[in-house]
């Protein structure tokens, strides 16, 4: 009896200790796999934006499955193709004329005043940023980031189109990897990150343009050129929380700086009173049917997914944010700690009652 009493507890033991052992392995490769991974979310994210505008094409117009898929990425490529067809002369003779212009506005704010005490700043911080060995390496790897950008982009793309076309097949083949008992629990996280990503992206989407279109309409007031590019520039950073915006007004304001300090210090209001509006007036009604995340949870989320995976990170740490939220509101503070909650994107509380509130 006590030979068989060792042998099970041996036999228990050894399954936990290669459970462990197999968790540590797959966090591991996770670890090492990160880029790929965040190349896989990326692909989830554009999966989800196609997903989305099928749905409403086969909801509302009663179109067929596949054409609503059909129609969707067409609309979603071909509206860019468009813009780059009927613009992209003119955006990147601007482009070309920032590249070009900036040199010349930092050089111009090395010659103020020293009595302002900005023209000794200038000089010491900004001398480099104006040598010709150091625009040109900063080009150089410029270049070489953007190459591999593109790369990956293709990669996003491509694989965001096969994962909305058969998202069935990949839910389900995730879905078996899962233990019996909990997937359940695991189709219902999946649904609920589901819901909450897609309405946070129609937010933010909507947002990029509006903030697109008041930057470019407002340095076209102002007279300073190339603002059709940083208007772009403006919209397309707009995705990025909090940092996005700053790079997004350096070089209109550098640019500012040519027509002289006024229209620099025009600028910048121009920034301040648009993200203002955004932070207090766009996103409020954007996400009062959306998904709204807390202020300070943006920050350091931008701050901690930053430092672990660079640039990437930064990039997707807003929509990585929305899914670790409904993660932990769902399988901790619901399912583990028992506590009624709402879960962003879904309006219901743990009674099936209907919320309109979506924040903490």
């Amino acid at each position: 009896m006590a030979g068989e009493i060792d042998g099970s507890g041996l036999s228990s033991f050894l399954k936990k200790l290669l459970t462990i052992l197999l968790v540590v392995v797959l966090a591991w490769l996770a670890w090492k796999l990160q880029f790929v991974l965040l190349l896989v979310f990326g692909a989830v994210l554009l999966a989800i934006i196609i997903k989305v505008g099928a749905d409403g094409l086969h909801n509302r117009l009663k179109m067929p499955g596949k054409m609503a898929f059909i129609v969707t990425v067409l609309v979603i490529f071909g509206i860019p193709v468009f813009a780059l067809w009927s613009f992209g002369a003119e955006i990147v003779r601007q482009a070309d004329q920032i590249a070009q212009a900036v040199p010349e506005a930092i050089a111009q704010m090395r010659q103020m005043p020293v009595s302002a005490g900005i023209g000794d700043w200038t000089e010491n911080n900004l001398s480099d940023a104006v040598s010709g060995s150091e625009v040109y390496a900063s080009i150089s790897g410029l270049l070489l980031t953007a190459a591999d950008a593109l790369t990956n982009l293709v990669i996003v793309i491509v694989g965001g189109i096969y994962l909305a076309a058969s998202p069935a097949l990949y839910k389900r083949g995730f879905l078996k990897l899962v233990p019996p008992r909990s997937r359940s629990m695991a189709d219902t996280v999946l649904c609920e990150m589901g819901t909450a990503l897609g309405l946070w992206l129609k937010g933010r989407l909507l947002a990029m343009l509006l903030v697109g279109v008041l930057t470019g309409l407002g340095l076209w007031l102002i007279g300073v050129p190339s603002y059709l590019a940083l208007g772009l520039l403006a919209g397309l950073l707009e995705f990025v929380p909090f940092i996005g915006p700053i790079i997004a007004a350096i070089p209109a304001i550098l640019l500012a700086f040519l027509g002289g300090p006024t229209d620099a210090l025009l600028v910048a209001g121009l920034f301040l009173v648009i993200q203002q509006l955004e932070g207090n007036v766009i996103t409020p009604i954007i996400q009062h049917h959306a998904v709204d995340l807390p202020p300070a949870l943006l920050i350091f989320a931008v701050l901690g997914f930053g430092a672990l995976f660079g640039i990437v990170g930064v990039i997707l740490a807003a929509p990585l944010t929305v899914v670790l939220f409904i993660m932990v509101k769902r399988l901790y503070v619901r399912e583990y700690l028992h506590t009624a909650t709402v879960i962003p994107g879904t309006g219901h509380d743990d009674d099936g009652a209907e919320t309109r509130e979506m924040r903490v």
